[in-house]
Parts: structure tokens; C-alpha cells; sequence
């Protein structure tokens, strides 16, 4: 973690500023502390691979008295919940030169379906939503670092430039973006490509998660261990954008959680809710649902607006529109599944987009892993292969761009280059049947 991100965080249960404890567990660089304690008037909490843990929990607390042993390796296998066999596995994937991919780490790490998401995640039609969306809001200003139009951001700027180097990190840091419950960093990973954006963090309950996205998905993000159930460990009025996407409906504690997305975000800032699932809809684990008018009734003070998410990828994928003008009045959402909540005092964002084109490529050209690939004479043959049938229905919207078979004359087995592809390069892309892709990612 970035020193700095000790001015944005604050003690989930009593509210107090951390510091750094001088102690054996510190591993403490000019910029970042790779492992050590936090400590404020009620607690104390483990940093582990640059990751700090805002928990308070028995493996939590075991993994900071296994820092403070001079035990690194084993607090970060305990957060990372692996023994035995599977600790095993992940030794041996971690000891090569190269480093394992993102697929294979998935193989030892998560122990469910859950596997399958991740891994097709920038293929889905959910995900395909939100990058929209995101791109969307972008365009209009959002996330705005500072919060102030007296201070625009460079549109060259990117993620991974130096602290110094990016606008809004002065007297206001970390006045930028939040994905919350963001799992393995693939929507924080399109925020960071945002030319508005100067920076995520990224929160998830799971540590496991956070590590991998913090090592091959958002390397650039700021990764937060933490419980949504209780208080965000973050400072007021912080964040232009807070995303939380898929997991809200998982949260027990809404009314909570709520009024703590309120309190993080500044006040000419946007809270983005893709993909809410509806109490009146069928959805595959749709979680604890609310009503599309409970779900608005939380966010009152902002004046949401609500979208149903049919709508919005149709007119998506059928005009290449990001639709945020024509929103849904909660009692008319009927039997729809699911829902887009958007909530922000500004008014202005509420209009039509054009969807930009995913075209570039911020990381390696990739075939997407739900396609088998097949080479021979100078043709490579795609054929499209769900990992399960479960997940072939839940998503079975992405067959409106994905083919069943394709066949491209190019070599699609090793590195993929726009030129090597040649003329069908934009179709490819825009359909995702090439994705662009961290390295190392399958």
C-alpha cells in the first residue's frame, strides 16, 4: 500500500485515524509498506503483501501475530486460506521465473463455480454494461479527481503514473474512484483506463481476490480488505465515483451500507449500481433482492434514477448507445431481472452517449477463453465452448455478439498483433472475440 493511502483510511469501528506501528512486522519502502501493522484507539490491523486488512476476525489476527514472528510467508498463506494440498499447488505455481497465470492461480485459489465468472468476466454481458457505462460517465467528466471544474484532468494521464505525477493528489488525495466489493479488479482495471481517472481503490472482503488483482489484473490500483457489512473504512466526501457492481443485493446490512456510499462520495459525485438484482425478476443467485423501489428509496438525498438493464444492453448492443436519458420510474420496472441504479446531484450526466469503440488495447490481444481455437493452414478455427451449461443460460445473452464458429486466416495460438489479424481486426474486437487482457491472464 501507497503511505499516502493512510490519510484516506479510518478504523471501521471507531472511526480514528491509523498509523504506522514501529515493530518487527515492518516492511516499509520511501513510498509503500509491503507488510505491518496498523494501529489506531481500538484496534490493530495487518498489512500483508501490500494489502491492509480492515477486518477484525481469528485469521486476521493470527496473520499479524505471524508478521510480527518474522513469519511473512505464512500470514500471507493464511489470508490467502490455503493449506495442505492446495498450499502446495500454489507454492509450485509461484516458484517459476515467469509466473503463474491468472487462470491457474484461479485453479488453487477459488474453490467454486465462482472460477468460471472470473475467468469470462470482460466477456459477459453485464461486464460489457459497465465498461459502457463507465466510458459513458467518463466522457462527461466522471470520475473528476478533484471536484472541481476550475481543475480539469490531463486526458493524457493514466493509471500507473508516479503519485507526483497525478492531478488531485495534493491537499485532497485519493479524491477519485472506489470499486467496492470489486473481487478480482477487472472493473477497477477498466476505471484505471479511464483518461479521468487518477486512481481506484479497490475493496473486497475476500483477500485472495484482492491479491490477484493487485498482481495481474489493476497492479495500479490502492487494494482495501475489508467487510461491507460494516462502516467503509474510508474518510468522508473522498471518492467521485463509487462503483459497486453484481453485490449489493449480497450485503445484508443495505440500510448501512447505503448511507455509507453516500458518505464517501463527494458531493458532486456519482454512485454507479450496475446490475442490482430485482425481488421481482428471475436471477441465477439473486442474493437477499429488494424492490427496484426499495433499492431507490436508499438513496434518496441524491434523487436516483433507475434504468432497466434490458433496455440499456439493447440499446447498446443494437445502437451503440449508452442510454442514461430515458430512465424507469421504480413501480413501472416490472418482471424485469435486474436493474441500473445512478445516483449523483448532477443532473447533467443523465443524457444519451455515443458507446465508445473497444478498439485499443491497454494490455495483450487475446482470444476470449470461452473460445476453443483450432489451426490449420493458415486458418484459425474458433469454436465457442461454455465452461457449463449453468453458465451458458445465465449468460446466454452473449451469443447476440459472440458466434457459435468463426474462422480467422491468421495464426490465433500466440501473440496476436492488430496488423497480424488484419481486416477483420475491428470485428473481432468489437464482439470480444479478442479481448484485451492483462499479461498473464490465460
Amino acid at each position: 500500500m501507497l503511505i499516502e493511502t493512510l490519510d484516506l483510511l479510518r478504523c471501521p469501528f471507531c472511526g480514528t485515524r491509523l498509523s504506522v506501528v514501529e515493530n518487527a512486522a515492518l516492511d516499509r519502502g520511501r513510498d509503500r509498506i509491503e507488510s505491518g501493522v496498523l494501529g489506531c484507539e481500538c484496534c490493530a490491523f495487518p498489512v500483508v503483501a501490500g494489502i491492509p486488512v480492515l477486518i477484525a476476525d481469528d485469521a486476521t489476527r493470527d496473520a499479524m501475530h505471524a508478521l510480527e514472528a518474522g513469519r511473512r510467508n505464512d500470514a500471507l498463506y493464511m489470508l490467502l486460506g490455503l493449506e495442505g494440498a492446495r498450499l502446495d499447488a500454489f507454492r509450485e505455481l509461484t516458484a517459476g521465473a515467469h509466473g503463474p497465470t491468472y487462470r491457474h492461480l484461479l485453479g488453487v485459489l477459488c474453490r467454486d463455480a465462482e472460477a468460471d465468472y472470473f475467468l469470462h468476466r470482460f466477456s459477459d454481458p453485464t461486464c460489457l454494461l459497465v465498461e459502457a457505462l463507465l466510458d459513458a460517465l467518463g466522457d462527461s467528466g466522471h470520475p473528476d479527481p478533484a471536484g472541481d471544474p476550475t481543475n480539469p484532468v490531463d486526458p493524457r494521464t493514466r493509471a500507473g503514473a508516479g503519485a507526483s505525477d497525478r492531478p488531485g493528489r495534493g491537499a485532497a488525495p485519493f479524491r477519485h474512484a472506489l470499486d467496492l466489493c470489486g473481487g478480482s479488479g477487472h472493473l477497477t482495471r477498466i476505471l484505471l483506463h479511464q483518461p479521468a481517472c487518477t486512481g481506484a481503490v479497490l475493496a473486497d472482503v475476500h483477500f485472495w481476490k484482492l491479491w490477484l488483482a493487485a498482481r495481474i489484473l489493476a497492479p495500479d490500483c490502492e487494494p482495501v480488505c475489508c467487510d461491507a457489512n460494516s462502516p467503509l473504512p474510508f474518510a468522508d466526501d473522498r471518492f467521485a465515483m463509487v462503483l459497486l457492481s453484481d453485490a449489493f443485493p449480497y450485503i445484508w446490512h443495505k440500510r448501512l451500507l447505503a448511507g455509507e456510499m453516500q458518505r464517501v462520495v463527494t458531493g458532486g459525485g456519482v454512485i454507479l449500481m450496475p446490475h442490482l438484482h430485482s425481488a421481482h425478476g428471475d436471477n441465477y443467485s439473486a442474493g437477499d433482492t429488494l424492490s427496484p423501489a426499495a433499492y431507490s428509496n436508499l438513496f434518496a438525498a441524491l434523487k436516483p434514477r433507475v434504468f432497466d438493464d434490458r433496455m440499456l444492453l439493447g440499446r447498446l448492443l443494437d445502437e451503440r448507445v449508452v442510454d442514461l436519458a430515458n430512465h424507469t420510474p421504480p413501480a413501472a420496472c416490472g418482471d424485469t431481472p435486474s436493474i441500473t441504479l445512478v445516483a449523483s446531484r448532477d443532473a447533467g450526466l443523465y443524457r444519451d452517449y455515443a458507446a465508445a469503440d473497444p478498439l485499443g488495447v491497454t494490455g495483450v490481444l487475446a482470444v476470449n477463453p470461452l473460445y476453443r481455437v483450432d489451426y490449420a493452414d493458415g486458418v484459425s478455427r474458433l469454436t465457442l465452448a461454455f465452461p457449463t451449461a449453468e453458465y451458458e443460460d445465465e449468460f446466454s445473452l452473449a451469443k447476440r455478439y459472440l458466434p457459435q464458429e468463426i474462422s480467422v486466416s491468421a495464426d490465433l495460438r500466440g501473440a496476436i498483433t492488430p496488423a497480424g489479424v488484419g481486416a477483420r481486426y475491428d470485428e473481432l474486437r468489437r464482439r470480444r472475440i479478442l479481448i484485451d487482457a492483462p499479461p498473464r491472464y490465460c
